[in-house]
């Protein structure tokens, strides 16, 4: 029976394949579509056999005649399919390697040198994806799922409660708390949804190395230039940024692929001089770190580690190698420490350098544009002889009436000048307390933006921040791990996640403003090739289209060409139709006019945006770059341009970023969010109360300003490529400012019902008890299975629970005043930068006491809740039993404020005599307690023995 299955519709028995001699190709030998005639088909015409031919399969069988015939391509289409020689020697190689490869894999390794193919496995890896997407197991993401829905029907029955049953007696409570309880159910929603699908990665920093960084060739990875800011070296010392710059140019990738700029906002002659002080330390710090391969390499944080540092170090000499680098990087820090010193006062006549010249940006709101290379190309080299990456000091322009907005501005400027300079595809963006601790990030990053299957729709790739110098408990929630271990997590299922202004590597042709790259569809099935996309690669044939016009090539046009007597000389050369940028008029001639109007009035510069893989133009002498260099970052380049509202880092806000990624992903964009397993980047967070507000507050302002800006997520962007969820994120992030408000009216009804005796909700019946326990129940297991898939701790999910009420009540209510302000009243406020300084004490600046009237509202709240909390006690115990019942709700509500407020208790408190907190707050609370219970008892007063008198009714007149 089987025998009869398999012979079915081939006309007999089936025999083994064997070639057919001197039988003529049916081409007769002529190339046909450019197909070689060795790899042309044989479709023999069967006649007869007694059965029907269904599959093409070739085979030689000696009943059936073969009729050569002359071949129709477009009607042969068998001839493109498994009968091909072509497809058939490729199949049965690949099938071999395979076995091979299985073979030795298990036998547990051996010798891979078989039968002469040495690179079998190498070929084998080479090819696999560089990175991939590890889901959350369903174990743990389903549950998640069911009780969000579940909650979500709960909120709709415990509204139904609320709405249909008011307080009479206690109307105006009621009203305010059920608005307050409905916007926090919208903002619930909007947080919620979008961590629906949240994902992991994986890279694969081997394969990435075998594909474009193969030992013993020149390194096809691609450029990268680095930016670092900085604006004010008295509160960003500059030894902080000199680490940051270290730890770049010793980063672990190709020295001549890495560009390194500091923008300085400032035009501090400090940081000038320290940069200059950083770039002859890196000649002995990068070679010593290369050699022994240390992390993290900023040297402070290298030698301040508390572990054992010679761990997986064999070589004899590293013990006193690491102490003279130690010795020297004291030296190093000696210097700096000086050129602080000497800057602490300034000379009447301003700053001078050493060839006697003053400094130009002496007044830093009305100074020339300054650039200055201390390594690269031209010279600096290591004490090993060996060339180092390229450091850039860049300065811009400034003059008085221009806006020159921020640090968006800046680095806008840097984008101009990496451009004309060294015009890398990739950019990475630190703010200089962020250094690299983890040398291998930009390869992480580069699995992304380099694999060909899904980098060219990446726009950025964003790693999460992390933080050195926080104390253990994290009082004030700086390590926000809430966000960059769960929220992010979520965005990188659905678009991407939102960028947060530091660490993130761009692809510089997203910053110019182009759409995203169409994903192309496979190519229709016209012949019997295996898969249903295979093109012409995989069985070397060519696949024919419906239309008999064949498609033209893409015309090649010039763009423009300056002679070459001129100073500088550029040549783009040819440029494809339709590649990146190239806006053509009807005549199809690139319109140099439309391109300057967007990018500003430099040719060189435009033509580096027309270049999508990066690289300079050969023809310019380095002084000739530097000049335009110069001219990019002229205060006046981008007046009439597109700069800042298509281009670049997006102006409108002092929250830059948030703008930023939402334009790319309004263009289609895709982003990538990375977690290596070493924290790529490390930065330094404010330690105490005043300052961590002050921070909390310049991010709320940013949101607020975007909230009434054109480039709002409610209104803005719709039928881009922004997907809906990734809307849902963009817009929580410019409207939890505003639940300051009804954060601060729901805190302040506690207090309000232990004073007045009334309560928000009526007497409870065991229905509504059913679906208010249940709301509580749902709001507990959401917050436990958040934790479980995304690996944060409880402590840690606490904190930024109780932060949330701090900062809503006092920085983000700040925020949307001034917002307000700065809308109606056209009242700017002024950006302040955080500091990154300390105490040399660990942990001395969490105890300083900073007054500033962000303290003012949740210091009522608590005084407010206290005083409640005692009138509603001693009411209580003037009342008897039966009163004190209704008093538990009200207290738990109380307590509810009170419990999250307490971080900020603490930082209001300082540390005293490092006497506990809580001792000073149940002291204040039970000594008031005591106090109205003694006057209530009134023991010294002497006690009446006369009769009682009672009103009897009855009116006696």
């Amino acid at each position: 029976m089987l025998r009869a299955s398999m012979s079915y519709g081939r006309g007999g028995d089936p025999q083994p394949f064997q070639p057919i001699p001197n039988v003529p190709l049916l081409t007769n030998g002529q190339m046909v579509d450019d197909i070689p005639p060795e790899q042309h088909a044989l479709v023999p015409s069967y006649m007869g056999g007694g059965g029907k031919r269904i599959h093409p399969l070739p085979f030689a069988d000696p009943t059936v005649p073969v009729q050569p015939r002359s071949m129709d391509p477009s009607k042969d289409l068998a001839a493109y399919g498994y009968g091909s020689v072509a497809w058939k020697e490729r199949m049965e190689g690949w099938k071999q390697k395979q076995e091979r490869l299985q073979q030795l894999r298990s036998e547990g390794g051996g010798d891979w040198d078989v039968d002469g193919d040495a690179d079998l496995p190498l070929m084998d890896e080479a090819r696999q994806p560089l990175s991939r997407k590890v889901p959350i197991s369903s174990s743990r993401i389903n549950p998640y799922r069911m009780i969000i829905i579940i909650r979500l029907v709960v909120l709709g029955f415990f509204f139904h409660y609320r709405v249909m049953h008011p307080v009479n007696d206690a109307f105006a409570l009621w009203l305010i708390s059920v608005i307050c309880e409905i916007w926090f159910a919208m903002s619930w929603i909007l947080d919620q949804f979008p961590k629906w699908l949240p994902i992991e990665r994986e890279t694969y920093l081997d394969r990435l190395s075998l594909r474009f960084d193969k030992e013993g060739q020149p390194s096809q990875l691609a450029p990268v230039d680095f930016f670092v800011s900085t604006v004010d070296p008295s509160k960003e010392p500059p030894l902080v940024t000199a680490n940051t710059v270290l730890s770049i140019l010793s980063v672990d990738y190709p020295v001549d692929k890495v560009s390194c700029y500091v923008s300085d906002d400032g035009a501090a002659m400090l940081t000038f001089e320290a940069l200059s002080e950083t770039s002859e330390f890196a000649k002995k710090w990068v070679p010593f770190c290369k050699k022994f391969n240390i992390e993290p390499r900023a040297p402070e944080w290298y030698f301040q580690q508390k572990i054992d540092y010679l761990k997986d170090k064999v070589a004899a000499s590293f013990v006193r190698e690491r102490r003279a680098m130690k010795r020297d990087y004291e030296e190093f820090k000696v210097r700096i420490n000086a050129l602080v010193a000497k800057a602490q006062k300034v000379p009447e006549e301003g700053w001078t350098m050493q060839d006697g010249s003053p400094w130009p940006g002496n007044n830093v709101r009305d100074h020339p544009g300054m650039i200055q290379v201390f390594l690269g190309q031209s010279g600096g080299r290591d004490v090993e002889g060996n060339e180092l990456p390229r450091l850039v000091y860049v300065s811009r322009e400034k003059r008085p009436g221009y806006n020159h907005h921020k640090k968006a501005g800046a680095m806008n400027a840097l984008v101009r000048v990496s451009a004309v300079l060294t015009n890398a595809p990739y950019l990475l963006n630190l703010d200089c307390d962020h250094y690299i601790n983890n040398s291998k990030a930009i390869r992480e990053a580069m699995c992304f933006m380099m694999d060909p299957l899904v980098g060219k729709k990446v726009c950025y790739v964003q790693f999460p921040q992390r933080f050195d110098g926080i104390d253990r408990h994290d009082r004030y929630a700086n390590r926000n791990v809430v966000f960059f271990d769960i929220n992010m997590k979520g965005l990188d299922g659905i678009q991407g996640p939102i960028y947060v202004g530091t660490g993130c590597v761009f692809r510089r042709q997203a910053l110019y403003g182009y759409d995203a790259p169409k994903t192309k569809k496979p190519p229709s099935r016209t012949c019997n090739c295996w898969p249903k996309w295979c093109c012409c690669c995989c069985c070397g044939n060519k696949h024919k289209k419906k239309t008999t016009k064949s498609k033209p090539e893409k015309k090649k046009r010039l763009f423009f060409k300056k002679a070459e007597n001129q100073s500088p000389a550029y040549a783009l050369g040819e440029i494809e139709e339709g590649a990146p940028g190239a806006e053509t008029d009807k005549a199809g001639i690139v319109n140099q006019q439309k391109l300057e109007k967007k990018f500003g009035q430099s040719s060189v510069f435009v033509a580096s945006t027309l270049l999508e893989n990066g690289g300079t133009l050969k023809s310019a002498s380095p002084a000739s770059l530097l000049k335009e260099a110069i001219h990019v970052i002229s205060c006046g380049y981008e007046d009439k341009t597109d700069w800042g509202k298509e281009i670049g880092w997006i102006y409108g806000s002092i929250t830059e970023d948030i703008l930023t990624g939402f334009k790319m992903h309004c263009h289609g964009w895709r982003s990538i969010y990375c977690i290596p397993k070493r924290p790529a980047f490390k930065g330094s967070a404010p330690l105490n109360l005043s300052d961590r507000l002050h921070q909390v507050l310049r991010w709320a302002l940013g949101s607020v300003e975007i909230f009434f800006s054109k480039h709002c997520p409610l209104w803005y962007g719709y039928g881009g490529g922004l997907k809906f969820l990734e809307r849902f994120s963009y817009i929580n992030s410019i409207v939890y400012p505003w639940t300051s408000i009804p954060l601060l009216a729901y805190c302040t009804l506690p207090a309000i019902c232990l004073l007045t005796g009334k309560f928000i909700t009526p007497e409870l019946s065991n229905v509504a008890s059913l679906w208010f326990m249940s709301l509580f129940i749902c709001i507990f297991v959401t917050g436990i299975l958040e934790m479980r898939w995304s690996g944060v701790a409880i402590d840690d999910w606490w904190r930024n629970e109780q932060f949330w009420v701090i900062g809503g009540v006092s920085s983000h209510l700040f925020a949307v005043f001034q917002g307000l302000l700065k809308v109606l009243a056209g009242v700017d406020t002024s950006f302040t930068v955080t500091s990154k300084a300390g105490d040399d004490e660990e942990f001395s600046e969490l105890y300083t006491f900073k007054w500033t009237t962000l303290l003012i509202p949740p210091t009522t709240l608590l005084l407010l809740n206290f005083i409640g909390v005692v009138a509603g006690v001693s009411n209580a115990i003037n009342n008897g039993y039966e009163s004190w019942g209704p008093l538990f709700g009200k207290l738990f509500f109380a307590f509810w404020v009170i419990v999250h407020l307490y971080p900020f208790l603490k930082g209001l408190v300082g540390r005293q005599n490092r006497t506990p907190t809580i001792v000073i707050v149940w002291s204040i609370l039970l000594a008031s307690i005591f106090s109205l219970l003694w006057v209530r008892i009134d023991p010294f007063l002497a006690k009446n023995d006369g009769p009682l008198l009672e009103e009897c009714g009855l009116d006696c007149n």
